[in-house]
């Protein structure tokens, strides 16, 4: 069996309360050897904390997404910065964090505040940033430029972009892209963009219970689903799926440095 890395996974959530415990066992049975989970906002650090304490495979990161931004950011903000500087437990990423101008512009220069705020977590701590991104390239890469000649490393997660975008965020030699089911989906362009994107540079993620790749599109995603993931990964760069998961594996250890020594 191939040891496969989940970089991007929220089985704490509500979706999974009737299942939990069998979607990790789901998972550890497909291969999936260690399931790392960024947080949402102030609202889910318990339910994700909870979860990453009955497993030593799960490990917590801590951050606040930018949907959650509202009139009440800073203070919710300084919430969730509680349980990284003064809490008992130890988070290996931030996350998750980011932009995202999809839905709604309301809070634009609020979002880009908080993200802000959230990269100088990662230099502080040294940590990786895990970094969402929907709608908000010229946002993201304006805030970026300044920090980077700094050690912030980290995933661009569930990258979708075209053969540009890879290009200008390939240039941040610390940050990997995160790939997850939309790879597999039929109308996706990421097939072809992957080919100009070296496998060293990929990690694996489901963003569970989002984003199901094929054939459980439209369903309810879960860490175990990660392997047809890499098998699709398999085809495009045309190496065995062994390769697919040793490699990707590395990689996402070169990003989650402080969980080298934890097996």
């Amino acid at each position: 069996m191939n040891a496969l890395i989940d970089t991007h996974t929220h089985l704490y959530t509500e979706e999974f309360d009737e299942d939990r415990g069998l979607a990790v066992i789901r998972a550890v049975d497909a291969g999936v050897t260690r399931l790392f989970m960024p947080n949402i906002d102030d609202t889910t650090v318990e339910a994700m904390l909870s979860l990453c304490d009955a497993h030593d495979f799960c490990f917590p990161m801590i951050g606040f997404h930018p949907t959650s931004v509202d009139e009440n950011w800073k203070a919710r903000l300084q919430t969730v910065k509680q349980y990284l500087t003064d809490g008992p437990h130890r988070f290996y990423g931030i996350g998750e964090v980011g932009i995202d101008l999809y839905w709604d512009k309301t809070f634009r220069k609020e979002q880009m505040a908080a993200f802000e705020e959230q990269v100088n977590w990662a230099l502080d701590y040294n940590l990786p940033l895990i970094i969402h991104c929907r709608e908000a390239y010229p946002e993201l890469l304006e805030i970026l430029a300044a920090y980077k000649q700094t050690g912030l490393r980290g995933i661009f997660h569930s990258f979708t972009g075209s053969v540009e975008d890879a290009s200008q965020l390939l240039e941040y030699e610390s940050f990997m892209l995160g790939i997850n089911g939309v790879v597999t989906f039929k109308k996706s362009t990421l097939p072809e963009v992957l080919k100009n994107v070296p496998l060293e540079r990929v990690v694996l993620e489901t963003d569970s219970p989002y984003l199901a790749p094929v054939p459980y599109r439209g369903k309810r995603n879960e860490s175990a689903h990660l392997v047809k993931v890499a098998e699709r990964l398999s085809e495009i760069y045309g190496i065995p799926l062994s390769e697919i998961a040793a490699q990707t594996t590395e990689n996402a250890l070169k990003v989650f440095t402080n969980t080298e020594k934890s097996f």
